[in-house]
């Protein structure tokens, strides 16, 4: 992809397909988001030579509670290890690390390592990664709408004050909007998955599954958005008819 191309300000991927990578190969689930994390550490180090400000990545919806508790136990264990693991990664890159979601369920040494992690990225500002855990689209717009409506019994605004950007200033992290979301394994859902923020991004939904999506693939995709005509409701006139 050639430097030129535009490139897009907040990537958001939804890491789909570790559970069919596995079962493919005859393997426990729990392999499959494994070999998801590996690859994703490999994903985001390319990444971060790109000059993408901000990535957004949906690791754990609040649904996912649903699956088998030893699959839940496993993912909860493979996130607190990457924060460990990866906390000086981060900081050698200086990539600000942030978390959105619930604290609910999460056990007391996940919170910890998570908060660390937060801790220690805080003063850098060039890249974010928003890592989406335990999260929900729809909860984070009803936490944010609580927010406004304590503010508003507390005197503290009136109701003429809610705007929109009061309501995406009261977002769990204050990001700038999704440009645009990968989701990996050919799926064609959004999963509840930034909805506030993704209100205009484009979306990519590549076959490939996550423990495949390497370098190759996230070239091809940002190369996909770059022929992309981004209207934001508006109409965009080809050139040719003002010839």
């Amino acid at each position: 992809m050639d430097d030129d191309e535009k490139l897009p300000v907040h990537v958001g991927i939804i890491m789909d397909g570790n559970g069919r990578w596995a079962k493919k190969r005859g393997l426990p689930r729990s392999m499959g988001h494994r070999e998801g994390a590996k690859n994703l550490k490999k994903l985001l180090k390319y990444i971060y030579t790109k000059n993408i400000k901000v990535v957004s990545l949906f690791a754990f919806s609040t649904e996912n509670f649903k699956r088998d508790a030893s699959e839940v136990s496993y993912l909860m264990q493979l996130i607190e290890k990457f924060c460990k693991d990866e906390k000086e990664e981060f900081i050698g890159q200086r990539v600000r690390v942030v978390f959105s979601g619930s604290s609910n369920n999460l056990s007391q040494n996940l919170l910890k390592a998570m908060h660390e992690l937060e801790d220690a990225t805080r003063e850098f500002s060039d890249k974010i990664l928003n890592i989406c855990f335990n999260y929900g689209g729809r909860n984070e717009i009803v936490d944010a709408t609580r927010n406004i409506a304590m503010m508003v019994k507390n005197n503290e605004i009136d109701i003429d004050d809610i705007t929109e950007e009061l309501l995406d200033n009261n977002m769990y992290n204050k990001l700038p909007p999704l440009d645009f979301v990968i989701r990996t394994s050919g799926e064609m859902r959004i999963s509840n998955f930034m909805l506030w923020q993704s209100s205009y991004a484009e979306y990519y939904f590549p076959s490939v599954l996550f423990p495949d999506f390497d370098s190759r693939e996230f070239d091809i995709a940002l190369s996909e958005y770059s022929k992309r005509k981004r209207r934001f409701g508006g109409v965009v006139v080809d050139e040719k008819e003002n010839n």
